[in-house]
């Protein structure tokens, strides 16, 4: 169990410094900091939800039997993944900083610090960090992994392909976030998450 949790744990944090850190270093791209951040947030959540779908999917159709049927990895993906909405709410938090350090600046009213952005992000998406706290958790985590005794694993491989709209959704903020709303790509992203 502490295993997959510390690999979950390198891999999502892992991603995320990775990217931030080739989005500023790579001379083609030199982005700044708070750039890297939005842009690697959403790319470790895109990640995060391929893996989920990509894992649902397999629990999914292995299962014969909806109820009975048990297939590994749906009690090792829950483990893996519980890491990343750790983590998801420092990105988040990050990123509305990061937004909030660029408003101020246009408004010469200097940058707000860390703490301030805190308790600003919780007043202002409160149900975003109940969801990640709560349900993910204190709800689903002992539901997945010890109360439902290796049953369900097909139901739980459809819950995970939920997911599957998630890294449409974080293009959209990111091309929103570049006032890049009426292109094609934002286009063609918008008629992909439809699909999902």
């Amino acid at each position: 169990m502490l295993p997959t949790l510390a690999a979950g744990s390198v891999f999502f944090i892992g991603l995320f410094m990775l990217s931030k850190t080739c989005l500023k270093y790579i001379p083609a791209l030199r982005w700044s900091e708070g750039d890297a951040v939005i842009v690697s947030t959403g790319l470790v959540s895109s990640v995060q939800a391929i893996t989920a779908s990509s894992t649902g999917y397999i629990i999914a159709s292995s299962c014969d039997d909806i109820i009975e049927d048990q297939y590994w990895l749906a009690s090792a993906y829950i483990l893996f993944a519980m890491p990343s909405f750790v983590y998801d709410i420092y990105a988040m938090v990050m990123c509305y900083w990061y937004k909030a350090r660029v408003k101020d600046h246009k408004a010469d009213s200097g940058a707000k610090p860390l703490g301030t952005a805190l308790t600003g992000y919780l007043q202002r998406k409160f149900l975003m960090v109940l969801h990640h706290i709560v349900v993910m958790d204190t709800v689903c985590f002992p539901i997945s992994v010890f109360w439902r005794q290796g049953k369900g694993d097909y139901f739980q491989g459809i819950m995970l392909l939920l997911e599957l709209s998630t890294p449409s959704v974080c293009l959209g903020k990111i091309l929103n976030h570049y006032k890049q709303q009426h292109t094609p790509l934002d286009k063609v992203n918008g008629a992909t998450m439809l699909q999902c």
